[in-house]
């Protein structure tokens, strides 16, 4: 039960969740502390938006792609920008790589921002942008879309009625929590037991610490499954109150007014990655469980092992990945093949991505695969 269930639930917090809350809040308190600038300076330089973008995706994590999806889905950024940033992340695979040899996740990295910078500005430089026409339909500038009567309008990709509802902290949640706890924001909790839960996760992911001495010490708890599981199971709370949508950015929080409606928001991207990413490690635990698969099984060689790790990339989220990077580390697959992959996959940030604008994710998706082969090829004649 606890291998089988408890540990991909608590591994989805701490090894990816607390991670992306973080970064999605640093980008969110930089969004606050100096308003627009932040956002106008790529709108004023859209030159610049792939540099940006490379430079977002290829930090570890998928907090700097992500925080890109609504811009994009804004019209802030242009689709050059979020090219850019899904071929240069490795989304949550960064931290298997630099657990394992932090220079050589340098090396691998810097391969990603260029391969992401170049990729960027050659879509740029041909126009291609398929949410060009969406943005044409709609109204002029300060002109509000029509809304159904007593419902303010929400900007494109938020549902009208989670944006008046002004995110998933209000009645919803708490008739979730069946008024258990009627005075506890669930942003509240969620940064609760995150704050706890980062200080636990980086020292055991990093391999600073002992997992087996932090449970001695707590007279046989264990922290990381304990915070792991506690932190999911709020994140689940959160994207069920919100009925399983990820409001991008409403009014409120495109121009935040305060510190806790950054927090707030955070809460809600970071648990909706959360949710997706424990469904993907519950399913790959019960496949390898029940079936003895675990990747090893696939032709992961020569060019057909580029082509196959560049497919394995078209899979949302960071789960399936960080398995196929795990296979590198353990030395079950060569590099091109890797590389391929980490180009090819974009993290999670596809996933606010599809739901936002599904046929830009569609196209961006397939974009990386191309760049992803290409260079994983190159190696393969290089090496």
């Amino acid at each position: 039960m606890t291998e089988l269930v408890l540990r991909p639930l608590a591994d989805a917090f701490m090894q990816v969740g607390v991670y992306v809350a973080v970064m999605v809040a640093l980008f969110g308190w930089l969004r606050w502390r100096y308003g627009d600038r932040v956002t106008d300076g790529l709108t004023r330089r859209r030159r610049l938006g792939p540099l940006v973008g490379a430079l977002l995706g290829v930090s570890p994590g998928c907090g700097g792609a992500i925080i890109l999806m609504p811009l994009y889905a804004r019209g802030k950024v242009s689709f050059g920008t979020v090219i850019a940033a899904l071929a240069a992340t490795m989304g949550d695979s960064s931290w298997v790589v630099i657990a394992w040899n932090p220079l050589f996740a340098l090396q691998i990295h810097l391969l990603l921002f260029a391969v992401g910078l170049v990729t960027g500005y050659v879509v740029d430089a041909l126009g291609i942008d398929p949410a060009r026409a969406v943005r044409r339909r709609r109204p002029p500038a300060g002109v509000p879309a029509a809304a159904p009567a007593g419902l303010a309008a929400a900007p494109a990709g938020v549902p009208a009625g989670l944006a008046a509802a002004g995110g998933p902290d209000l009645a919803g949640t708490r008739r979730l929590l069946g008024g258990l706890l009627p005075r506890v924001p669930a942003s509240t909790a969620f940064w609760g037991l995150t704050t706890p839960a980062f200080l636990v996760s980086v020292p055991v992911v990093f391999q600073l610490v002992d997992p087996g001495a932090l449970t001695d010490r707590l007279g046989g708890v264990d922290p990381y499954l304990a915070l792991g599981v506690l932190g999911t199971l709020t994140a689940m709370l959160i994207f069920a109150a919100g009925r399983g949508r990820l409001a991008d950015d409403t009014l409120e929080t495109a121009q935040a007014r305060s510190f806790r409606e950054t927090l707030r928001h955070s809460a809600h991207e970071a648990s909706f990655v959360t949710v997706w990413v424990a469904v993907a490690y519950l399913a790959w635990q019960v496949i390898t469980t029940s079936t003895g698969f675990d990747g090893s099984e696939l032709a992961l060689t020569g060019l057909l092992g580029v082509l196959v790790g560049a497919a394995i990339g078209l899979i949302p989220g960071c789960a399936v990945q960080i398995v196929f990077t795990g296979l590198y580390v353990s030395g079950g697959l060569p590099l091109p093949t890797l590389v391929a992959n980490a180009i090819s996959q974009d993290g999670d940030a596809l996933i606010p991505l599809a739901a936002m604008r599904r046929h830009s994710a569609a196209l961006a998706t397939v974009i990386t695969t191309i760049p992803a082969a290409a260079v994983g090829a190159a190696l393969l004649l290089l090496l």
